[in-house]
Order: C-alpha cells, then sequence, then structure tokens
C-alpha cells in the first residue's frame, strides 16, 4: 500500500512541477512516506528524520516531511519534538502542493483528517517500480475490520472502494505502457463492494472484469481476509488462467481463543475450511500467511496451536513477528501486553524455524515441474534471471536469451527453502 501511495503522492507533485530525485543531496523537499502497522518500522523513521535534518541543516530551504500512517498516528509529537515542516495523512495527499507552498520556518503545516470518500481514482500514479514489469493498482482504502491489535482503521479510515470503470482502465493503461502484471491492493480486497444504480460489482466480479481486459495481463491481489474470501472468488481465480493461482491469507494465530481476543471474526475450524475450499478448487494454489507470537496472554498451549495449525495447512511462505503494542488499539486499551519478551522472541523463532521446514517441503514438491514464469530482472547474486510462477514462488535460472517482461518456461531442478532452482524448460 504505501508504495501505490508514493506513486499517488509523485503524481501529484509531478502535476504542480515538482521533479522526482534519488539523489538527498539534490531534493528541495524529502518525505518519508510512513507505515504503524509495526513498532520497528516508525523507529526506523524516527532515525530517517534525524538524517533529513542534516540535510536541513547543510542546505537552505529544504523542507522534511512526514506523510501516510505514521503522520496520521503521531500528529502532535511529529511537530512538538522534531523538527518536521509537513505532517500529511493518508487522505490528504491532494493538499500537498497548497501545504508546500503554505510552509515558513515558524509555520509548519500539517492536514490529518480522514475522509469517507477520498480514493484518488481520478489520479494516474507514477511508477517507480525498477524493472517496469508488475504495477500496483490499490482498489479501495480503509479498513473496517478493526483487530484489536491494528491501527489501520485509525490511521486510514473506513473502508471505501473505488469504481470499478477506473480499475479497469488503469489496468490497461499500465498494459500499454509496457507491464506484464498487475497486483490489486487493499486492507482487505475481499470487502471490496461497488454499487451504482448501474452496477453492483464485489471483489470476485472486479477481478473478472480485470482479467478479461486482455488475457496476456498477469493478475495478483493482496491482502485477503479469512472470513471474507468468497467460493465466487475461488472459482473466478480456477477460471481464467491469467488469474494467479496464489492467495496471501492472515491467520495471525492458531488458536481460537487468540483469534477472539484479537477480534479477527473467524474461528481456526473457519480458517482451516476456506484452506480447504481454495485446495479442492486450485490444488496448485500457492498459500502464504501472516503470524503474530506473544500476544496478549497468549499461553503455550496456544503458541502450540498456531504450530499445529501451520503443520496442517502447509504455508509456501509467511511474514511472522511477535506482537508489538500499539498505542490507541482496542487492545491497547483492553488487554495488558503481558508476555515476556524473552517469550515471544522464544516463540517467534520456533515459528520461523518451522515455517522455513515448511518452505523447503513445498518446494521439493515442486521438483521436476515446469513453470511459467514472468521475469522481473537479474536475480540477486547478478548471474541469473528471475522472476515469479504463478503461485508467487521465486525461480532462479540461467538464461541468455530473455529479458524482464518476458515469460519464459522453467523447470525446477532444486530448491532451497526460498528459492526455486530452474532449468530452461
Amino acid at each position: 500500500m504505501n508504495v501505490s501511495d508514493t506513486e499517488i503522492i509523485f503524481a501529484i507533485l509531478k502535476k504542480e512541477g515538482y521533479e522526482r530525485t534519488e539523489d538527498i543531496n539534490e531534493a528541495d523537499v524529502i518525505m518519508a512516506n510512513t507505515c504503524s502497522v509495526r513498532d520497528n518500522a516508525e523507529q526506523r523513521i524516527w532515525g530517517r528524520i534525524e538524517q533529513f535534518n542534516l540535510q536541513k541543516k547543510s542546505r537552505e530551504g529544504v523542507i522534511i516531511g512526514i506523510v501516510g500512517c505514521m503522520a496520521e498516528r503521531l500528529k502532535d509529537k511529529l511537530l512538538d519534538t522534531h523538527k518536521v515542516d509537513l505532517v500529511a495523512g493518508p487522505d490528504s495527499y491532494r493538499t500537498l502542493p497548497q501545504l508546500l507552498r503554505d510552509i515558513r520556518p515558524d509555520k509548519p503545516q500539517i492536514n490529518v483528517l480522514l475522509s469517507h470518500e477520498e480514493t484518488y481514482a481520478d489520479i494516474s500514479p507514477v511508477r517507480i517500480d525498477k524493472n517496469g514489469v508488475s504495477a500496483y493498482i490499490s482498489i479501495m482504502r480503509g479498513c473496517n475490520n478493526v483487530c484489536s491489535y491494528c491501527v489501520v482503521p485509525y490511521t486510514r479510515g473506513a473502508e471505501r472502494s473505488r469504481n470499478p470503470r477506473t480499475i479497469v482502465a488503469e489496468a490497461c493503461g499500465v498494459y500499454h505502457d509496457g507491464y506484464k502484471e498487475v497486483t490489486l491492493l487493499g486492507q482487505n480486497v475481499d470487502s471490496y463492494h461497488w454499487k451504482s444504480e448501474d452496477e453492483d460489482v464485489d471483489f470476485a466480479k472486479l477481478v473478472e472484469m480485470v482479467a478479461t481486459t486482455n488475457p496476456n495481463l498477469r493478475i495478483r491481489f493482496s491482502t485477503s481476509n479469512p472470513q471474507d474470501i468468497s467460493d465466487a472468488l475461488i472459482e473466478t481465480m480456477a477460471k481464467y488462467p491469467n488469474i494467479c493461482h496464489h492467495i496471501h491469507l492472515p491467520v495471525q494465530s492458531g488458536s481460537n481463543a487468540m483469534l477472539e481476543k484479537m477480534r479477527r471474526r473467524y474461528t481456526r475450524e473457519g480458517y482451516l475450511e476456506r484452506v480447504a475450499k481454495i485446495r479442492s478448487v486450485m490444488p496448485d494454489c500457492g498459500l502464504s500467511t501472516d503470524v503474530i507470537a506473544g500476544f496478549c496472554s497468549e499461553t503455550e498451549e496456544d503458541h502450540k496451536d498456531t504450530m499445529s495449525l501451520m503443520e496442517e495447512v502447509g504455508f509456501d511462505s509467511a511474514f511472522m513477528f511477535y506482537y508489538s503494542e500499539r498505542s490507541g488499539t482496542l487492545a491497547a486499551r483492553k488487554y495488558p501486553d503481558d508476555v515476556p519478551d524473552e517469550v515471544k522472541i522464544r516463540r517467534l523463532n520456533e515459528i520461523i524455524a518451522l515455517q522455513q521446514e515448511l518452505s523447503l517441503k513445498s518446494n521439493e514438491k515442486d521438483v521436476g515441474k515446469v513453470f511459467e514464469v514472468l521475469v522481473e530482472g537479474p536475480s540477486k547474486k547478478g548471474d541469473q534471471l528471475c522472476g515469479r510462477a504463478s503461485n508467487n514462488k521465486m525461480c532462479v535460472f540461467t538464461d541468455n536469451q530473455h529479458i524482464a517482461g518476458d515469460f519464459v518456461n522453467v523447470k525446477v531442478v532444486g530448491c532451497t527453502s526460498a528459492t526455486l532452482l530452474c532449468e530452461l524448460a
């Protein structure tokens, strides 16, 4: 979401005559687009602000701004305790040009008003990806779930969906510009819903509309919610070859007690039923997840429930964290953060070790298979190419014939827990 928002910000400022630079020593305006979901992300930003101020001290007229979720959540602290000229929340990007014009040495500017309508649907983002292969399209903003640990509803506001016609038009535009893949973005894409006098479009219908614009354009989406992912969406994914067979389905915990305390609105059994449905319709579908270790009053039995669910599902990959309390959330107000840090870290390390085993087992099952891969560019080592299969697994292979943006068939000949080692098929 932050990448998508950054592209919107660049588009707004470009229209006003600003030029983008990646050299901080050239920038007259230095802004950080921030996330508040994890505490460590916020802590990094405090350090960045100090770095930005070095530029301000060495060059006259430099403006420093903080935009995004952290700006929304910590607006007063940003202005009171750090030298920041601009604070702008996720729904106020259209006002950035005016805010910048109004800044004075003794007059910082702030706009953190949340909106019930803003979707930036009419703005064509300035793409900032390096390879020109994959583009992000934001289909909705905000979230209505109010999970007890999460700050998103407070920093991004209530859910509102974009007009589907603007989404389809943007998908057509990025394909025309040479992109081969789009990722539809939302805090909970499964709750996307657009209703007008002429249309009633849910997420399954939207994905179908985008997929049918061009059979050569790959479609991905993120993030799904276990309580909302529908049979219709799963069946739509199976129907169209250009919709990638991968679902990121955050579980957070395998314990019903923790899920209830997290306000996740599904049970362990309900989650496993959705996984069973996905695999009955798409046996080859990749599954990834999010897991939180050490949530409020989590017991060893709760932790074991999470480990056993991970084993039962056999996730391909996971984003794994230990719980960090976020001020202003329901959990911070209602539940004590009473699991000791050393216990959180130990449980997280156990989860990470298990997922590495599961990832390796999953990848080993793919040895000998042939996948169509969209080439993203050189691998990290630089002597091979890399790209993702439909199931979102990273493939690395030697190839002197193709370039980024090409589709190639590769055969898996080996693997690590993170990568499929391939050769041209």
